[in-house]
């Protein structure tokens, strides 16, 4: 706190101080208002605008230091301006008063909190900015609520402060002539409680729910609204509870939830069961990326004090290996599993009719219609390609089709070229390029990875060349060209075209949501980069849900898992309970050699933000599992509040650095901080000791240096 907000806060205390060491407090009571009753009559009289003006600074200075009194000088306000002129001056001098006290929470108080408690209260913030108002106003009109805390707790807000005062001004109003009025009636007041009845009490109660319960009512016209031209189509009753569209994993898990609840429950899969994690994205990916890791391994088998041997291997048993693990997988996905879980699954293209009506394209060309209460979409993404002159001409692949492709092959394509520097690209170039093949990667942006730090993506694009891939960053495609069985792919590059031949072309430029097809369109819904959906899923329909790529904002397997529970639980029980979904602790992970694994912020996301932090970095290359493994590259950097041990975000670069990020995963979800780290038995020998580290390397870095200097004395006295 500085030396400003020090020295204020020093006279605000002071000032009540004084109040409570000269008992001022008398002077603010019933009695001592109906004995003076006639002297202020007096001197209202004699000098109407000095007695007015000396009542308003009173009034605004006692409401502005939330001081007892307030009551009080609302009935006086009463008793001498009468109503009229009493609730005009009282009005606005509590208006102003509150406004002040709001001013002054937010000076003193207000960033040292936000640099404690910095996502709780931006979470509060974005309400704020939502509905702030109108819960202003709903706490103004009860009485129950005292007013001098609302102050205190709005400053600590975002709320802005012409706002803070123009709702506080009206909805005041309905109390303060209350009291102004009673202010008439002094002589006949014996005690305060004669101002607010239990009925006269139950009625501002209720005048402060209305606007709560205006709201809702105003969300029903709303949601009629959007029905009205279906209502025609609602049906009585309803085949199903809900439908599902799509078994990746954000519709497997919906499905999943729904059956175990007993719901009865369609989904409903227009390819394979698994989606595309299963099928084209994760488990092969994961499964190629082993076996080039073994033949890295065979190469470099010196490393370990064997002998290097060439990776001499069959390129179609690899890829019959993917398949193979794939088909060892599927049983967890499948038609079989689900229906025995009591979930109908059904093949067939879903198309959503109406908002309750869902119409499915069987394999045989013919149609089923189901009526459903609710729908969750949860339709995946596919790969995005670019719009390059020549790119169908040169059989260009993707993410998806390579597969495929490939397993066709009885040998590795000798060049590829991979286009995209994200973590697919990346993976998938090292991949093919640790089993032999010449892998040009291309990227139009300055650096790998662009959402990860910049030492990072330096560390990255480091690892791939040292396994033979040529890094274009800064290369911006043009156009494919195929003469004859020559393949090209011309970029530029400082303004120069780049010639870069290939027999294979992979692009890995990203992934965009499944949207047509399923009559969104018809619906009126958002489908320009996902689907448009509220803090709970819903759509512009609220029994309509999206999860997964197709509802953003993150196009991970584990997100759309993570969606799938809040959609299908709001989903079946939404009339009861709703819960938003819940964004705050989410990891993601790159499975090049090192891996790139991370949750929370990193360095240029806090800065981005304004967010102040502090790094903690340790280095794996001193890690005795890590050396004994021969595997001693990458760190572990934690992002922590300044100061404190409190979490903001961990990086870690590393071999199995995904495993080893969960333990920052439990601790950012719990609160718990790095002292906890530190304090807890890691298993020695293992990476995950590289956690405990860079917690010692923090507790290192805020040793209590004066502390420690008694200790010593205290040693070298106990030594006598």
């Amino acid at each position: 706190m500085n030396a400003k907000k020090l020295v204020l806060l020093l006279l605000i205390a002071s000032a009540v101080t004084l109040f409570v060491v000269l008992d001022a407090s008398r002077f603010f009571s019933l009695a001592h208002l109906q004995r003076s009753h006639a002297a202020l009559m007096e001197a209202y009289a004699r000098e109407p605008l000095q007695v007015i003006a000396t009542y308003f600074s009173l009034y605004l200075a006692v409401a502005a230091l939330s001081m007892p009194g307030a009551v009080i000088l609302t009935l006086a306000g009463g008793a001498v301006f009468g109503l009229g002129w009493g609730l005009l001056i009282v009005s606005f001098a509590s208006s102003l008063g509150a406004t002040v006290s709001f001013l002054l929470a937010r000076y003193v108080l207000r960033d040292s909190l936000e640099a404690r408690f910095a996502k709780r209260l931006a979470e509060i913030n974005r309400g704020i900015a939502k509905d702030g108002a109108l819960y202003l106003f709903t706490l103004r009109l009860i009485p129950l609520v005292p007013f001098f805390m609302v102050n205190l707790l709005m400053g600590l807000t975002r709320m802005k402060p012409l706002t803070f005062y123009a709702v506080s001004q009206l909805g005041m109003l309905a109390g303060t002539a209350v009291y102004v009025n009673a202010g008439t009636q002094l002589a006949q007041l014996v005690s305060l409680k004669d101002v607010l009845s239990p009925g006269l009490l139950g009625a501002l109660v209720l005048l402060g729910v209305f606007p709560l319960v205006a709201r809702g009512g105003v969300a029903w016209v709303q949601r009629r609204k959007v029905y009205a031209s279906w209502l025609a189509a609602k049906p009585r009753k309803f085949d199903r509870n809900l439908i599902v569209i799509g078994a990746g994993a954000g519709g497997l898990v919906s499905a999943y939830i729904a059956a175990a609840v007993k719901a009865k429950v369609t989904l409903v899969e227009s390819h394979k069961m698994g989606g595309d994690c299963l099928n084209y994205g994760c488990v092969p990916s994961k499964a190629l990326i082993k076996s080039a890791k073994i033949a890295h391994h065979m190469r470099h088998a010196s490393r370990y004090g064997l002998q290097d041997a060439p990776a001499v291997f069959s390129f179609k048993a690899v890829m019959q290996r993917i398949e193979a693990v794939i088909r060892a997988i599927e049983p967890h996905d499948s038609v079989a599993r689900y229906t025995a879980l009591g979930v109908d699954v059904v093949q067939g293209h879903a198309k959503i009719i109406n908002p309750w009506t869902v119409e499915i394209t069987l394999p045989d060309t013919s149609t089923q219609r189901l009526t459903t209460r609710s729908i969750i979409i949860a339709a995946g993404a596919q790969p995005g390609t670019p719009s390059l002159p020549g790119l169908d001409a040169v059989g260009a692949l993707t993410s998806d089709t390579l597969w495929a492709a490939f397993a066709q092959l009885d040998a590795l394509p000798q060049r590829i070229v991979v286009l995209g520097g994200g973590p697919i690209g990346c993976e998938l170039a090292q991949s093919f390029a640790r089993l032999g093949a010449q892998v040009t990667q291309v990227e139009r942006a300055p650096r790998l990875l662009l959402n990860e730090d910049s030492e990072v993506s330096a560390f990255v694009r480091t690892a791939l060349e040292a396994d033979g891939v040529q890094v274009l960053t800064d290369h911006q495609a043009l156009r494919c060209e195929k003469s004859d069985s020559n393949k090209t792919l011309w970029a530029m590059h400082q303004g120069q075209e780049i010639r870069i031949p290939f027999d294979a072309l992979i692009c890995a430029v990203g992934r965009t949501a499944r949207l047509t097809g399923y009559g969104l369109e018809d619906l009126g819904l958002s489908t320009d980069r996902t689907i448009e959906t509220n803090d709970y899923l819903q759509t512009l329909y609220p029994n309509i849900y999206a999860a997964g790529d197709v509802a953003g904002p993150y196009q991970f397997t584990h997100v759309a898992a993570h969606q799938a529970w809040y959609a299908a639980v709001n989903a079946l029980f939404g009339s009861f309970k709703t819960f938003k979904v819940d964004y705050r602790v989410i990891p993601r992970a790159t499975f090049t050699a090192p891996e790139v694994a991370r949750v929370g912020l990193n360095e240029q996301e806090a800065s981005a933000q304004g967010i102040a932090y502090e790094v903690t970095k340790y280095g794996i290359d001193d890690l005795d599992r890590a050396l004994a493994d021969s595997e001693a590259q990458g760190f572990v950097k934690v992002l922590t509040k300044p100061d404190k041990d409190h979490i903001l975000g961990v990086t870690i670069v590393g071999t199995h650095a995904a495993d080893v990020l969960a333990e920052y995963v439990l601790a950012m979800k719990h609160g718990l901080g790095l002292n906890k780290i530190l304090g807890t038995i890691h298993t020695y020998p293992t990476l995950s000791e590289a956690n405990k580290y860079a917690a010692g390397e923090w507790k290192k870095a805020h040793q209590p240096k004066a502390l420690l200097e008694w200790v010593r004395r205290f040693h070298d006295w106990r030594r006598g």
